[in-house]
Parts: structure tokens; C-alpha cells; sequence
């Protein structure tokens, strides 16, 4: 009889007990629509012009030389002198000081 139940027990699927979790992309960051940040392809120069200078410019790193620009909002990667990807920073929501206390 018990090894009936374990059986039971194995063969009932997991996910009849989950959770879902829904998590909205891009909801961090709305002030900065995608459509805005630096393109792929887009050069250095046309960054410069539309952003301005970075708060930090890293140092290429490997082969190819691959270099990140931070701004405020936003990173932005660099192969040689074109933008290979450009990602916004997350910013994490502030929790209700009263309720973190509960």
C-alpha cells in the first residue's frame, strides 16, 4: 500500500502545483524607450553626437576588442567602433519601508 501512494506521490506532475510568474519586460527604465538607445552598427561617433560623453569608458577587453561605455541609464558595447549591443540599467524597485518591517 505505501509503495502504491509513493508511486502516486512520483507520478503526479509538478506543475499542477507551480506558480506562474509574470514579469513585464522593459517595465524598469520606461523613461528610456528602447527605440532611443544607441542601434547595432551604430558608430562611436554617432553615439557621442546623439549621448554625449559617457560617465565611464572601459578599456577593450579580448579579440575582438570589445569596449563598454556606461551612462546613467544605459551601457553601451562596442566591437572596434560599432555598437554590438546596448542594454538599460536596472533599477529596482523601492519597497514601502512600513510593510519590509512587517
Amino acid at each position: 500500500m505505501y509503495r502504491f501512494v509513493l508511486l502516486l506521490a512520483l507520478l503526479t506532475p509538478t506543475a499542477l502545483l507551480a506558480d506562474t510568474l509574470t514579469i513585464p519586460l522593459g517595465s524598469q527604465g520606461a523613461d528610456l524607450d528602447a527605440r532611443n538607445l544607441p542601434q547595432k552598427g551604430e558608430s562611436k561617433g554617432s553615439v557621442l553626437e546623439r549621448f554625449g560623453l559617457a560617465d565611464e569608458e572601459h578599456r577593450p577587453v579580448g579579440q575582438p576588442p570589445i569596449t563598454r561605455w556606461d551612462y546613467r541609464e544605459f551601457s553601451v558595447y562596442f566591437e572596434y567602433d560599432h555598437v554590438i549591443n546596448s542594454v538599460r540599467h536596472h533599477r529596482p524597485r523601492h519597497l514601502d519601508p512600513a510593510k519590509e518591517q512587517q
